[in-house]
């Protein structure tokens, strides 16, 4: 059982949902990463989402583009973020962590290091899970089946405008969780409708049987806890960029830290 999947089972137990904070890899500091990864587990996190810097970010907006910019021109490529995470496991070997991002990272790691080095290297590194933003999973059985190979979990996104069929294609592909964008648009836009998304969920779990997190939206401990009622995992990414983004770098770590217990605690309380 992978990692992913036992923290899911434990929290089940424990009738607790899980908190999956997301930070780009590299931002705001170049060396900061690990560190803020303890951080974000010492505050209540369950997995860590580390987000891999790419030049054109499709399902991103303005912050977390301003920050993927900021970690490119820090230096950090795929091969930069795997070293972040081997650094992490160094004293945490329980903690999940998944790798979000595009393609275009993945592939060109590959021309480098020859076919399957993505899924052997993010393996022996001890990424847990991959999200590959623009991989459909009609055309991923090959990239999921090195993944497995190495005990990652490949995961994917569902949004609102997802169809019965889309979910069908996704249950047989996704494993450790899915990830279900509660916004018709990018990263950190709009309001989110918490109706809407307590509609949606029964019609994904219909066809999708591991957990759902959802994201996209949520910036507060309120937002957090009215989506966790409902779903498995709750996702915030663009709100921390923007609570680090020009802090000091003594200062990255205290104030992650200190909104995210923020958030744990109306989690645990809902």
């Amino acid at each position: 059982m992978s990692r992913i999947a036992t923290t899911f089972q434990a929290l089940a137990a424990q009738g607790r949902k899980a908190l999956i904070p997301y930070v780009t890899a590299g931002f705001p500091f170049a060396d900061i990463t690990p560190a803020l990864m303890h951080g974000m587990v010492e505050a209540g996190a369950d997995v860590i989402e580390l987000g891999v810097p790419f030049s054109d970010p499709m399902a991103d907006g303005p912050v977390i583009q301003k920050a993927g910019e900021k970690a490119l021109a820090l230096g950090t490529g795929m091969t930069e973020v795997l070293a972040m995470v081997h650094a992490f496991r160094q004293r945490n070997s329980t903690t999940p962590v998944v790798l979000m991002g595009y393609a275009n990272p993945v592939e060109r790691y590959e021309l480098r290091h020859g076919t399957g080095s993505f899924a052997r290297d993010a393996g022996a590194a001890g990424v847990d899970g991959v999200l590959v933003v623009d991989y459909p999973p009609e055309e991923c059985t090959q990239f999921a089946g090195q993944l497995r190979a190495h005990g990652i979990d490949l995961i994917f996104l569902l949004a609102p405008t997802s169809t019965p069929q889309r979910m069908q294609q996704v249950a047989q592909v996704a494993s450790g969780y899915v990830y279900y964008v509660s916004l018709k648009g990018v990263t950190g836009s709009g309001a989110l409708n918490t109706h809407e998304v307590e509609a949606m969920l029964p019609r994904i779990r219909e066809h999708v049987h591991i957990p759902v997190g959802v994201g996209f939206g949520i910036r507060d401990a309120q937002t957090a806890r009215a989506i966790s009622r409902v779903a498995d995992a709750v996702v915030i990414g663009s709100r921390i960029i923007q609570l680090i983004d020009e802090q000091p770098h003594e200062r990255v770590v205290g104030v992650t830290i200190d909104f995210l217990r923020g958030i744990r605690k109306a989690l645990d309380a809902a």
